[in-house]
């Protein structure tokens, strides 16, 4: 490239000394200089001029003019730069059609938006589960065609670390997981899955055990009866007879306190969290929790001690609540030595309102908290019979939690006592 510059100027320098040289020769020094620069000047807007129409004409591929020197370099230069800039446009709209095909043999819908929510692009997928029309919701907020406050509060929190539910807006039958992820600037990328099946399965499992449970309480009842009725007259009996009566209405009665937290269960995972929310009175409320805690813990004098250090104010259900922080609180007492140390403790922070429960009971090894609140869990098999618990106390306190958006932290060591904190957030009190 310097070598071609070097002879275009050793080309002008040779012009001018011939032009002069002629001038000189004619006696007109300063016509001759002034015709040949007009002529140069002339060739170069006549190659200026080939140069606007070959760029801006219809078919930019065409051969370049014919030229030599400077404009034939340059002419031959920038149809290379075409090539190579249509060679990778090219390549990117393959690349482009690819990505979209995969993304069209998708059984799980893609939509793509800009910060404001703006429709970029879906797939076939989308238009199937959601109804999107090609032409006509191009650019429409998606929010407006997904109208469920819910999604549009969750597409504006920008915080998807766990998916949203929702059915279809084309096809209610249809139940939907959607899970947004965030790139370049603010843009979001939209994943809604079809999991109308696991739904359907769900519902089937917690309408079949709502179902059983009320079935199983009314002969448990009669059951009950009969085995109450036979007590009172276990005098008359022989002693293996009462020994077997005990037992009977032990099971019963652990028959019934299972079949009442199933239904309790059951009824608070299909609430609506909208529904029953108050300012509810916590220090009031842990302060009754506390005494029954006391008789329940009868002769083992357990140490209860409660301090509350904050607005006593949180809104939710009162009943949901009171279920859950006793769950949580009969478990230290069931679980702690007789004279042991229970510490309840209610405050708040900048990141909201906690409770602690901690207790210097027996504990657990870390390796159980990831599945204690799953159904029927237990850290350790052995207590169940001392305990006589349903196994489902901490499984409603983990629904309890969901629907006032709360989080449980567990923390425990084999003899060293656990302590159960339950975290809400600001905008809760």
């Amino acid at each position: 490239m310097k070598k071609n510059w070097q002879r275009y100027i050793q080309r002008i320098i040779v012009s001018l000394i011939g032009l002069t040289a002629i001038g000189l020769l004619v006696g007109s020094l300063s016509w001759t200089l002034v015709i040949g620069l007009a002529a140069y000047l002339t060739w170069t807007l006549t190659q200026a001029i080939k140069l606007h129409q070959w760029l801006y004409s219809p078919n930019t591929k065409s051969t370049p003019p014919e030229s030599h020197g400077l404009w034939g370099d340059l002419f031959d230069g920038i149809h290379t730069l075409q090539k190579d800039h249509n060679n990778v446009q090219d390549r990117l709209r393959t690349m482009i059609n690819r990505v979209q095909e995969s993304a069209n043999a998708l059984n799980d819908a893609v939509i793509m938006t800009d910060a404001r929510g703006a429709m970029e692009w879906w797939n076939k997928s989308a238009t199937t589960y959601l109804g999107f029309m090609p032409r006509s919701d191009h650019g429409q907020p998606i929010y407006n065609l997904i109208r469920t406050p819910a999604f549009k509060s969750y597409f504006e929190q920008k915080n998807y670390d766990d998916p949203i539910e929702l059915s279809s807006p084309a096809k209610p039958h249809i139940m939907l997981r959607f899970r947004i992820t965030l790139f370049g600037e603010d843009d979001r990328l939209i994943i809604a899955q079809d999991i109308t099946r696991v739904h359907n399965l769900e519902q089937m499992r917690k309408d079949f055990v709502s179902n059983v449970s009320h079935e199983l309480r009314t002969p448990l009842t009669v059951i009950s009866g009969y085995l109450e009725t036979l007590s009172g007259n276990a005098d008359t009996l022989p002693p293996i007879w009462s020994r077997a009566l005990n037992t009977m209405s032990q099971q019963a009665g652990r028959m019934e306190l299972l079949i009442s937290d199933l239904l309790l269960l059951a009824k608070f995972e299909t609430i609506d969290q909208s529904q029953a929310r108050q300012a509810v009175n916590i220090n009031r409320l842990l302060k009754s929790i506390k005494s029954d805690a006391l008789v329940l813990s009868g002769n083992q004098a357990h140490n209860i001690h409660l301090t509350t250090n904050t607005d006593s104010l949180l809104m939710g259900d009162e009943n949901q609540l009171r279920s859950a922080f006793s769950n949580i609180i009969f478990n230290a007492v069931k679980y702690t030595p007789a004279e042991g140390n229970i510490d309840i403790h209610w405050w708040s922070d900048d990141k909201g309102v906690h409770l602690s429960v901690k207790d210097t009971g027996v504990g657990f090894d870390p390796i159980h908290i990831p599945r204690l609140t799953e159904r029927f869990y237990r850290a350790d098999p052995s207590r169940h019979k001392d305990t006589g618990g349903s196994g489902l106390g901490l499984a409603i306190v983990k629904h309890v939690l969901r629907n006032h958006d709360g989080e449980l932290e567990v923390k425990s060591s084999l003899g060293l006592g656990s302590e159960f904190i339950c975290h809400f957030p600001s905008r809760s009190h």
